[in-house]
């Protein structure tokens, strides 16, 4: 928690005195990029990264980097060591937006339905989202699950503080799992397919959420840096699309690729992949995702963005809501993928 603070209340002076050169040093032939991403089980840009694909689109020396959460990556971005932040749950972006920090999404790559959620424990005695009152709940705080769990708690009347939550890494989750430390999890896969397996019920699933005010895995950039660095955007998104066309007309090969990075079978991928509404690069102009020129502020990432934030501020994480997101959602560089 002391280093999401410390993230978070960073200036925005701080960040943008080196905005022009996160994570990209130029050597004498090509520029360094740096690709943080994390473990939200298979996913199209697995493909991009087994295939070389950004290698290619930018013509870069380009680095992955594994993150356990979102907040633990904007430690990274605002010091300026990633360039490119995949994989990214919104609200960790929220948060660093209320601080100052201008960090941009610029490619939204999908929306959660079945492979995040509420599991809960069969012996918990929980049955819904009611039923969460004074009970344990794993959760990684300040990351998706917090805007997703205020969201399900205030549908079904439930006071925010009623439910004891306890921060963690998924990963420890399937640990506290085991030992009854906790009673339930709002988590991503691959853990929370894995709670599930186990003899988990989930109660609630993120697909419950509407698209304008959902959960979605982004790509995200400094914004200044973006704006001085157009042609590495477009070829950092263009291989996110590679990814998906080749996930799509090739399903069978991208999941074998998948499956080899995660380190899991080609049956549990199957499984990780179907629980997510998927985007290509054409997708990212129109309403459902980011819309393009005025119809940004309607589209659904845009409006997820205030949705969040307002939930946000309701909870105590941000002072207050962002008076506005016009620099924080960006399609202008998916614009020549759009058919």
């Amino acid at each position: 928690m002391k280093m999401m603070q410390w993230v978070y209340g960073m200036s925005a002076a701080v960040l943008a005195s080196s905005c022009l050169v996160p994570g990209v040093v130029h050597s004498q032939s090509k520029p360094e990029v740096i690709i943080g991403y994390e473990d939200n089980g298979a996913d199209p840009y697995m493909v991009s990264m087994a295939e070389h694909l950004f290698e290619k689109q930018m013509n870069a020396d380009v680095q992955y980097k594994l993150f356990s959460s979102g907040p633990a990556a904007m430690s990274a971005l605002a010091s300026n060591s990633l360039t490119f932040m995949c994989g990214l749950g919104v609200p960790p972006l929220v948060t660093a937006i209320a601080q100052g920090l201008p960090m941009t999404i610029v490619y939204n790559q999908e929306r959660y339905t079945n492979a995040a959620g509420i599991v809960v424990k069969p012996d918990s005695g929980i049955r819904d989202v009611a039923g969460l009152q004074g009970k344990k709940i794993a959760i990684v705080a300040g990351s998706q699950a917090s805007f997703e769990l205020a969201t399900f708690l205030a549908a079904a009347h439930v006071p925010y503080a009623s439910v004891t939550q306890i921060n963690m890494a998924p990963p420890q989750m399937r640990t506290s799992w085991v030992t009854g430390a906790i009673d339930a999890a709002i988590v991503w896969d691959p853990v929370f397919s894995a709670l599930r397996t186990s003899g988990g019920k989930a109660i609630k699933t993120d697909g419950d959420l509407p698209r304008e005010a959902s959960s979605y895995n982004v790509c995200i950039a400094n914004a200044e840096w973006a704006k001085a660095h157009p042609d590495l955007v477009r070829g950092f998104v263009a291989a996110l699309d590679q990814g998906y066309q080749v996930t799509m007309k090739d399903r069978d090969k991208a999941l074998a690729e998948m499956a080899k990075a995660t380190g899991v079978t080609v049956p549990v991928a199957t499984s990780e992949l179907a629980g997510y509404e998927l985007f290509s690069g054409a997708d990212q102009t129109t309403p459902k995702v980011m819309g393009l020129d005025a119809g940004v502020k309607t589209s659904a990432t845009y409006l997820t963005l205030v949705n969040t934030a307002k939930v946000l501020n309701s909870i105590g994480r941000i002072p207050s809501v962002p008076a506005s997101f016009d620099n924080n959602v960006a399609p202008q560089y998916s614009k020549h993928l759009a058919h």
